[in-house]
Parts: structure tokens; C-alpha cells; sequence
């Protein structure tokens, strides 16, 4: 028993002296790689970051898209070696099964044209700049903040914390509503007696305070545009203001502007009508 124990040890020993370390060194080296594309993505990121914390650039959303990927293709292409060195390491012949793999992956490639649709799409959304991470898009009937873009998918979530997985091939008309800029498009109704034209001045001063606050997070930085009357409603003259934000404001832009319209109609005396409805009462004929 003694005897067998030791050779057992013996042999162990000669394995960690010679593959065992080769593969520890290959370890090594594919750990230090991924850990240099980590560096690299890091300082990349480290690069283009600006001096405001709270919103996220073009430039910054790109590169997180981009460093995603290399932190990703890395971690695959180590995979990928790690099992190659394996079965080189004990003694599998490794040239049958590269041979084998490329007659499946001829016979694959017919039935899988999908993925490779999927992967080309994925490589034009990314090298055009269609969308970043950070944007809110809507794919289809699909709309929610971009998580993830990989070759193959891209993921969405959406307000209510549902996350959709999209294969980029599916993809045939995207809608982004924070690229470089937004609109915060409002429309707020008066009473048909109103004096439109000091509603209008009253819309415009709002936005414009919008606008000097600015400084202070509403993230206004254009002059806002009173179009005028956009549609006539039931009980209300609907009148269209258009606020230029940065990407993804637009949404805290217009709830504090209709909550500061309100204060406003109110101080001038402007009415926001409710709906009302006139019945008119036909009188019985006496004959």
C-alpha cells in the first residue's frame, strides 16, 4: 500500500513539475490579460469622464459600450485558451477535433444564419453609433434605458424594472430619445375666453426661469419655443411649448414645468379649464 502511495506521489510530483506548471503559468498569463483589458477599459473610461457626476456624455456612453465588449471578448478569448491548453496538456489530439469542428460548424453555419445576422447587426449598431449604453430607446413596441449591448443582443429595462432581451437582428428601426439632446414636448390647455397671447408670454417667462436655473439641475440649455395653438379640445385651446434639455431630462424638465404653469395660471388669473359638457333640453310640444 505504501509502495503504491508513493508513486502515486511520485508521478503527482513529476505532472505538477512539468503540465502542472505550464498550466499555472498559462493561468497566470490569461489572468494577467484579462486584468491588462480591465486597466485599459478603466483608463479609457478614466479619459473621457467630465467634471459633472450626475449625467453621462456621448463620449462617456460609448465608452462604456466599447469597454464592455473588450472586458468581454477577453474573458471568452482567455476561455478559449485555457481549454485548448487543457487538452493539449493530457494528451488530446486536439487537430481531429479542430477538423471535426469545422465540418459541424460548415454544417451549423446553414441553420444558424440568424446568429450571424444577429452578430453583423450587433457590429453596425456599434461601429455607427446608433444607441449607447445609457440611452433610452424603444425597439418595436419595446422602450427602456439600454443595459447591455453585446455582438448578439441587446438588453433593455424599462420603467417598471422589466428587463427585454433583444437580438440585434430583429432590430429594424430603433427610436432614441437621448441622443446628444431631448425635447420636452408640453401642451397645456386654457379656457376658450382666455387672452391666448398672455398665456403664451406666461408659458415663455416659465420656461425661461427654467432656463436661468439651469445652473441648479434642470439641465435646460436652449431657449424655449411657444409654437402657438396646437389643437382645439372639448372645453380647452391646447397650446404647445418645446424645451431643448440634455438627453434624458426631459421627462423631470416637463413635470416641473406643468407643476410650475399651474402656480403661474393661477397668480395671472388664466383659467385651466376642466370638461364640461352642455345639455340642452328639448321642451315637449302641447298639442
Amino acid at each position: 500500500m505504501i509502495p503504491l502511495i508513493n508513486r502515486i506521489i511520485s508521478k503527482f510530483s513529476d505532472w505538477m513539475l512539468s503540465s502542472g506548471l505550464h498550466i499555472l503559468l498559462i493561468l497566470l498569463v490569461l489572468w494577467g490579460f484579462i486584468k491588462v483589458v480591465k486597466m485599459i477599459g478603466n483608463r479609457i473610461l478614466h479619459m473621457v469622464e467630465d467634471d459633472d457626476p450626475k449625467t453621462r456624455s456621448d463620449l462617456e456612453k460609448r465608452a462604456d459600450t466599447l469597454v464592455g465588449l473588450m472586458n468581454g471578448a477577453a474573458r471568452a478569448i482567455s476561455v478559449l485558451v485555457l481549454v485548448y491548453v487543457l487538452l493539449k496538456e493530457f494528451g488530446v489530439d486536439v487537430t481531429p477535433l479542430l477538423a471535426g469542428a469545422g465540418i459541424v460548424g460548415i454544417a451549423i453555419a446553414f441553420g444558424a444564419q440568424s446568429l450571424v445576422k444577429d452578430i453583423l447587426y450587433g457590429f453596425f449598431i456599434l461601429f455607427e453609433n446608433q444607441f449607447r449604453v445609457g440611452d433610452v430607446i424603444k425597439i418595436s413596441d419595446v422602450t427602456g434605458v439600454v443595459e447591455k449591448i453585446n455582438l448578439r443582443t441587446t438588453i433593455l429595462r424599462d420603467v417598471a424594472g422589466t428587463m427585454y432581451v433583444i437580438p440585434n437582428g430583429n432590430i429594424t428601426t430603433v427610436s432614441n430619445m437621448t441622443f446628444k439632446w431631448s425635447n420636452a414636448v408640453i401642451d397645456v390647455g386654457v379656457s376658450y375666453d382666455a387672452d391666448l397671447e398672455k398665456a403664451m408670454n406666461v408659458m415663455k417667462r416659465v420656461g425661461m426661469e427654467l432656463k436661468a436655473e439651469s445652473s441648479e439641475g434642470w439641465h435646460v440649455f436652449d431657449e424655449p419655443q411657444v409654437l402657438g395653438v396646437e389643437s382645439f379640445g372639448d372645453s380647452s385651446v391646447n397650446l404647445r411649448v418645446v424645451i431643448k434639455t440634455r438627453p434624458k431630462h426631459q421627462w423631470d424638465v416637463a413635470r416641473e414645468y406643468r407643476k410650475r404653469i399651474v402656480a403661474a395660471f393661477n397668480a395671472e388669473r388664466i383659467e385651466i379649464p376642466f370638461p364640461q359638457m352642455v345639455v340642452h333640453q328639448a321642451q315637449s310640444r302641447q298639442n
